[in-house]
This record gives structure tokens, C-alpha cells and sequence, in this order.
């Protein structure tokens, strides 16, 4: 995997792996809150072990809901999504404690591989506050070739080196592994609405554009 393409398989299996590994670590907390079920009657034990599965099994379904949608075929009967459907699953996804989204997409239906595009967008923007912050979706445009402006604030934002030369399409000699295809995918996603992605630093924020 070298120079701006990858495989269709390749690009299949790292994206199935992107999303495994996603999942590994609240399924695997779900096993051992019901390992500890199994085996230890202490009461206190018990409820924390409760609570683990119910708090992992919510972080599972709502990081399944997004990765659907974002990564996946959902509605493949239609060729269009609610764009209220895309800020719901984000929420659930990605705000908590830490994290908030200002949401300004107006709710219409739109094209599933925009909406993908704006999911995709929205997860690297995420990215770039691990220690949580604000996250506000714009608009950029409007109708059929509306584009997208993401703004990520909050302690120590930044953007990854290896992010903006796969959001350009532009995969280096060592390819491309679990951990890369998401931006790389984005600028897929860019291509087939007719849109530029891009992520750069403005002060302390990080914008993900695409237009």
C-alpha cells in the first residue's frame, strides 16, 4: 500500500479492524464484570461489577450506533440520512463529563457518503482534545454541496503529524494500518462528495474542514 491508493480489500479489512479494535475494550470489561458475577458473592463486589457491564455495554452500543453509520451501510435502502440522526449518535458517542458539541448542522435529510463525511469529521476532531473540551459543527454552504467546518478546543488540542497528509490522500512508504485508515478514509469520503479535506491548527483550535 504505497502512493494515494489502497486496495478495496485492504481498505475493507483495516476499516473492520479499526472498528474491532474500538470495541475490544468495552466488550472486554463487559466479560469481566459477568467473570466477577460468576464468582464473588460479596455484595459491594457485585454492585461495582453491575454497574461496570451497564456502563460498558452503553459506551459498546453507542460506539457501534456511530461506527454504523460512519464506517458502515446503515439505511442502505435509502440513499439519504437524517442529519438528526448523525448529531444523536455523536452525542452518545462522544459528549460526556468532559466533552460538548455545539451541533449547527440544520436537520435535513442528506447524502449517506456527506454524512459519513461529517461523522468522519467529527471523530477527528475528537481526536485532537483527548483531555476533552469543545467541539462545534458548522456548516459550510448550503443545498447539495454543502461542505463542513469542525472546531475542536481544549487543553493541549492538536493535530496528529500523520493526519493531514492522509486527509490529502497521500499515504508515505511505510502504507497504512488500523490506526490510519480513518483519515485516510475521510479523504475518500471528501473525493466522492466533491470536497477537500483538510485539518490545520488556527491559535489554539483545531479545524477540520471540507469544502
Amino acid at each position: 500500500m504505497s502512493g494515494s491508493s489502497i486496495e478495496a480489500l485492504d481498505l475493507a479489512a483495516l476499516l473492520c479492524s479499526r472498528v474491532c479494535h474500538d470495541l475490544i475494550s468495552p466488550v472486554g470489561a463487559i466479560v469481566n464484570g459477568l467473570e466477577v458475577l460468576a464468582e464473588d458473592k460479596d455484595e459491594e463486589t457485585r454492585a461495582f461489577a453491575l454497574e461496570l457491564i451497564k456502563k460498558s455495554a452503553n459506551t459498546a452500543s453507542a460506539k457501534l450506533q456511530f461506527c454504523r453509520i460512519a464506517f458502515g451501510a446503515a439505511g442502505s435502502a435509502g440513499s439519504q440520512i437524517d442529519t438528526g440522526d448523525a448529531e444523536k449518535i455523536s452525542r452518545g458517542f462522544l459528549e460526556d463529563d468532559k466533552t460538548k458539541i455545539a451541533w449547527n448542522i440544520p436537520r435535513v435529510l442528506m447524502g449517506k457518503n456527506r454524512v459519513k463525511l461529517l461523522l468522519n469529521m467529527v471523530l477527528i476532531a475528537s481526536q485532537a482534545i483527548p483531555r476533552g473540551g469543545q467541539i462545534t459543527v458548522d456548516p459550510v454552504g448550503e443545498g447539495e454541496a454543502i461542505g463542513f467546518k469542525i472546531t475542536a478546543t481544549g487543553t493541549n488540542a492538536k493535530v496528529l503529524a500523520t493526519v493531514p497528509p492522509l486527509l490529502a490522500g497521500e499515504v508515505g512508504p511505510e502504507g497504512v494500518d488500523a490506526h490510519k485508515i480513518q483519515p485516510f478514509y475521510t479523504n475518500l469520503l471528501a473525493q466522492a462528495c466533491g470536497l477537500k479535506a483538510s485539518v490545520v491548527m488556527d491559535g489554539d483550535a483545531v479545524v477540520v474542514s471540507a469544502g
